[in-house]
């Protein structure tokens, strides 16, 4: 293989439109990762996001895509039910692969992905990297230096309101900006926690370890959504509440909900014996960290590692770091801690938690990162 990995972007919607495609389109990155072919089922759409974004081979099929040999890696940004698969797939010819949010949607399926990549030597980044953020880094140093005291409970969760009915490029009218969000909230991969709570829950376990149990209560609360005078059916669970069981009575809190999140409040809170870790503050005191003024000045993602110049000003940057994390891997032999393991666990937690809102019982968990 050469110093530049070729990489293929499965799914030509909202998030490679807004944020993939434009990102591995910059110059500043064609010395080490070439984007080299988009596939995406919907007619003329993988053909649109080739002029658009300068990408030498486009296609309908993802199979043809695979079998054409023009990739070293993928990177699948489809619909989250497609994963499992389409990432068996991918292994098994040989690729690279990196996951947009969530890897699959049970633990099975992850392990199996898992188990292959190590069979067949191919390594596997999942989104989302939320540990690679200096802000967590360092809030997990700080609970474990004691800043909290003891650490007694935790919440992070996240809602769907009407953010992906909204999406800008959801409301035209060619094929580039006519995207239906229906997949959200149908099964197999639609809800809020695959989609939107995996990034505070990354962050949650990221701080404090691996969990060991839930409970959940979950169902659908919203049967229909309106889109463009189009009535999309619910059949994905989107109102989902757990509590996680860490040992030693130590609890976590956490949703995904329909609608309505805590106000005022991103990313997990943390809570101690000493008070509160809550939106980058201890006790009402902002916490430093290197890359805090990056963040500051451009955002949650500005202190990210590959996240410079103009990927600072264009969305979904944190996507572009986590497939820069295995480009790097492919390239420089360097891991990353992104890993399949820790999104594997996230997934268990997710698994469990729709296992146990049907028993009524407490599910033990048994993966760990």
């Amino acid at each position: 293989m050469s110093d530049i990995v070729r990489i293929g972007v499965v799914g030509a919607g909202s998030i490679s439109v807004r944020g993939i495609l434009p990102h591995l389109d910059m110059d500043d990155v064609k010395d080490r990762v070439r984007l080299t072919a988009v596939c995406d089922p919907a007619p003329g759409r993988a053909k649109a996001a080739a002029e658009r974004f300068h990408i030498p081979y486009a296609y309908e099929s993802y199979e043809e895509l695979l079998a054409d040999g023009k990739c070293d890696a993928v990177t699948i940004a489809s619909p989250i039910g497609l994963h499992y698969e389409q990432g068996k797939a991918a292994i098994e010819a040989g690729l690279h692969v990196h996951f947009n949010k969530s890897m699959t949607t049970t633990v099975d399926e992850a392990d199996d992905l898992i188990a292959r990549a190590q069979q067949k030597n191919v390594k596997l980044v999942s989104c989302p990297g939320q540990m690679l953020r200096p802000m967590f880094q360092r809030i997990r140093e700080l609970i474990q230096e004691g800043a909290l005291g003891t650490l007694t409970w935790a919440t992070t969760g996240s809602a769907f309101g009407k953010y992906h009915e909204n999406e800008k490029v959801r409301q035209g009218d060619d094929p580039l900006s006519n995207i239906n969000p229906a997949w959200y909230y149908r099964r197999p991969g639609g809800g809020p926690l695959y989609d939107m709570t995996v990034y505070g829950l990354h962050a949650l376990t990221g701080v404090m370890g691996p969990a060991k149990r839930v409970t959940a209560m979950s169902g659908v609360r919203i049967h229909e959504r309106e889109f463009r005078d189009e009535m999309l059916p619910t059949d994905m669970d989107d109102n989902t509440f757990m509590v996680l069981d860490f040992g030693d009575s130590l609890f976590a809190f956490v949703y995904g909900a329909a609608a309505g999140g805590i106000p005022d409040t991103w990313g997990p809170m943390f809570m101690g014996t000493k008070g509160m870790i809550r939106n980058g503050k201890l006790n009402n005191e902002t916490i430093d960290y290197p890359g805090r003024d990056l963040d500051e000045k451009y955002g949650a993602n500005g202190s990210l590692p590959h996240v410079v110049g103009q990927h600072r000003e264009q969305e979904e940057s944190h996507v572009y770091e986590d497939i820069m994390q295995l480009v790097d891997w492919i390239r420089d032999g360097k891991p990353t801690i992104a890993t399949a393991e820790h999104a594997r666990h996230v997934i268990e937690i997710f698994d469990a938690a729709y296992r146990s809102a049907q028993s009524g019982q407490a599910q033990a968990l048994r993966t760990t990162f």
